[in-house]
């Protein structure tokens, strides 16, 4: 807490440098905690990548992957004192920030395909929910898919009673809490940064993440056992601290607006083929065993997790969760 104000009061400081600074580029640092070669670590280079073209100079995108900076529980925090100004959280980390409606994406099988996802990021409820940070100091800009998630331990996860008193690492979410208690295994909070030294120590047992994740971490190094269960989902909101955001002259705004619009569209794209990419070179590095799920043991983990969506609905909304629910399973036009 005490870098953190520390960083910010230099920050402040900088702001109130005289004329001499005026023709100096508009520094946006954006910090994240993946890899540089996972979906969000491209949408990130390309988001500087336009937002620097676009502007013809007038900002500076700064990107800091890995945690350089901040890790997760830190990185929101850092935004809204102004220590750093953009940032691209998984979903799941507004519960802690008090905006617990953003949960819904992490209620398991709520989102049965890449279709649903996009009618509802796209539309009122995408729109809505990210109208709730401003609140807490900050805007949302668009919505950045990751994908699916899958399971991994050092032993077999195909039956729900794979998982009694497995230690499994979560991001700080009451719904993936809850999520694991259901399935018989132990919940452990812990940083992303940490989850390799804490697999490999034993610390924890498994976990579950997208595979670009998972192989971008070298996970498949320390976990012996990966289950593709598609069971669950991680995406990501880009947000801005508002006071800076709102403080853009408006042409530079739009022109970041335009470099946001096409960089999720670009990371947005190839989310997919990452992730499959990802599997097919951890199934090539033969250190993991890989299982599909069948439609029978996806009936089994549903029917398992199914108390989780009705438990939830107090945290998360009642009226959310049917409206969400409503929109996912609509069809396309």
């Amino acid at each position: 807490m005490k870098k953190l104000i520390a960083i910010a009061a230099s920050v402040a400081a900088l702001a109130l440098v005289g004329p001499a600074a005026a023709q100096s580029p508009i520094i946006i640092k954006f910090s994240h905690v993946v890899a540089p070669n996972t979906p969000k670590g491209q949408g990130a280079e390309k988001f500087k990548e336009l937002a620097e073209k676009y502007t013809n100079g007038k900002v500076k995108v700064e990107v800091y992957p890995n945690s350089q900076l901040y890790k997760d529980k830190e990185e929101v925090e850092a935004l809204q004192l102004g220590a750093v100004q953009m940032l691209a959280p998984s979903l799941a980390k507004f519960g802690p920030l008090g905006v617990k409606e953003f949960e819904v994406f992490d209620l398991p099988y709520i989102l049965p395909d890449k279709a649903a996802l996009a009618r509802i990021t796209k539309g009122p409820i995408g729109k809505g929910l990210l109208a709730k940070l401003e609140p807490k100091g900050i805007i949302g800009l668009a919505y950045w898919d990751n994908g699916f998630k899958i399971m991994t331990a050092n032993r077999p996860l195909i039956h729900v009673a794979d998982f009694q008193g497995l230690k499994m690492r979560i991001q700080s979410s009451k719904v993936l809490e809850a999520q694991f208690r259901a399935l018989g295994a132990i919940p452990q909070v812990l940083a992303f940064s940490e989850v390799y030294q804490a697999m490999q120590t034993g610390v924890v047992d498994g976990n579950e993440n997208t595979p670009s994740n998972v192989y971008t971490q070298k996970m498949n190094e320390v976990q012996k056992h990966m289950t593709i269960s598609n069971h669950g989902y991680i995406g990501y909101a880009v947000i801005v601290n508002k006071k800076f955001w709102d403080g853009l002259p408006a042409d530079v705004r739009t022109q970041l607006e335009k470099a946001m619009a096409d960089a999720t569209e670009f990371s947005n794209s190839i989310s997919q083929k990452e992730n499959d990419d990802a599997i097919a070179a951890m199934k090539k590095a033969g250190t993991t065993t890989f299982h599909d799920q069948t439609p029978e043991e996806k009936a089994e983990w549903m029917k398992a997790l199914e108390p989780v969506t009705q438990d939830m609905a107090s945290r998360v909304g009642k009226d959310l969760i049917a409206a969400f629910k409503k929109e996912a399973s609509a069809k396309s036009n």
